[in-house]
């Protein structure tokens, strides 16, 4: 198997995905005592002054990473983008109004069932007529003006399709689950009511989901609901209603410096361009040896999909790829093929030898 410095293999795992590789070694050196302090950040009370400091410090990377307006707020919320699936209609989804749902995947199609068991939703769009080929056109969404809201899932990380253009939904609170490509490119946050995203794509370890929400929609929501389900408790806290994930917040921190430093979502964004065209173009011009997924217009900048031809050859490329220490690359059980995550922390050196690796199978196998 062939490996990375220091061992490591190339990781094109989905999520939980690759981090940067100076991140890990910066937590490792002060996983046993942290500044000094004697112990580990996952033994320091999340009331201490130090690591009150920690969550106000990846808050802070996030509101300039992304050029999150003052008008709203950041919370810190366990459960995964899947509880967001239940907190959002249960907050904002009121007796006797509508909501609506873009259906490009299978997590959008989550978020529509559950929210089906607390309110009235309709469709924007469905694209599983396609096999989740593409994603609609914003002009293609219909959805009515007295909505609640209208959510979308920015990136389809099973199907490998992306939102290259949001809509422009006025009054109606626009809601998006980005927990696979936030901070992968630079966002107007103004045109959102709310974002969610699971951390572990882009953003650091599982375990802790970022939301992103506009005050006066936080103002609106349900007040008559569980505690730990009202966006309003942990706004209120400062995320600190209960105890959070101490560790993943920490890690959150170090990736969004890391991020910083490399130059931010703008260098993030031209660097996920020039990684993927690697792969795509191996794809393109394999003379439909590899058969991508996703239609060209709806292609996604973080996840790659593709099939090849015959069923024994899609075997035998995903053993060879991984004898060769391409990890994490069979496609979702539900979609089958071939998967490339090319996350924030995938480098463009991985990209680069995962599409060599096709060039050099095509050759090898085509017929």
């Amino acid at each position: 198997m062939q490996q990375q410095s220091q061992g490591r293999v190339y990781n094109f795992n989905a999520g939980p995905s690759t981090l940067p590789l100076p991140v890990l070694q910066k937590v490792q050196e002060e996983f046993v005592n942290f500044k000094g302090m004697g112990m580990s950040v996952i033994e320091m009370s999340h009331r201490s002054a130090p690591f009150e400091s920690i969550l106000e410090n990846a808050k802070a990377l996030l509101k300039e990473l992304l050029a999150i307006p003052d008008d709203y707020e950041t919370l810190f919320i366990q459960g995964g983008a899947s509880l967001q699936f239940t907190m959002i209609p249960m907050n904002f989804l009121q007796p006797g109004k509508t909501a609506s749902y873009a259906l490009t995947g299978q997590w959008a199609e989550r978020a529509y069932v559950e929210a089906q068991l607390l309110g009235d939703v309709n469709y924007a769009s469905c694209a599983r007529k396609g096999s989740y080929s593409r994603v609609p056109a914003p002009d293609q969404l219909n959805y009515r003006a007295s909505d609640e809201y209208l959510h979308i899932t920015s990136n389809n990380t099973i199907y490998g399709t992306q939102w290259k253009e949001f809509p422009q939904t006025g009054n109606v609170p626009l809601i998006a689950d980005m927990s696979s490509d936030i901070l992968s490119q630079p966002l107007d946050i103004s045109q959102f009511g709310l974002i969610y995203a699971g951390a572990q794509k882009n953003l650091g370890p599982s375990g802790v989901t970022v939301v992103i929400i506009r005050k006066d929609l936080l103002q609106q929501a349900n007040s008559n609901i569980p505690s730990m389900l009202s966006y309003r408790t942990y706004a209120e806290h400062n995320s600190l209603f209960n105890t959070p994930p101490t560790f993943a917040v920490y890690m959150l921190g170090e990736v969004l410096q890391w991020v910083k430093d490399q130059g931010g979502a703008h260098e993030m964004a031209k660097r996920n361009e020039q990684k993927t065209a690697l792969i795509y173009d191996a794809i393109d011009q394999s003379e439909g040896f590899f058969q991508g997924r996703a239609e060209p217009n709806s292609r996604s900048q973080m996840n790659i999909t593709f099939n090849i031809e015959y069923e024994q050859t899609q075997k035998t490329f995903l053993l060879e790829a991984e004898q060769a220490g391409f990890i994490g690359i069979a496609g979702h059980r539900l979609a089958g093929g071939v998967r490339v995550s090319t996350y924030n922390a995938v480098s463009y050196e991985a990209c680069q030898a995962f599409s060599q690796f096709m060039i050099d199978f095509r050759r090898k196998y085509h017929r």
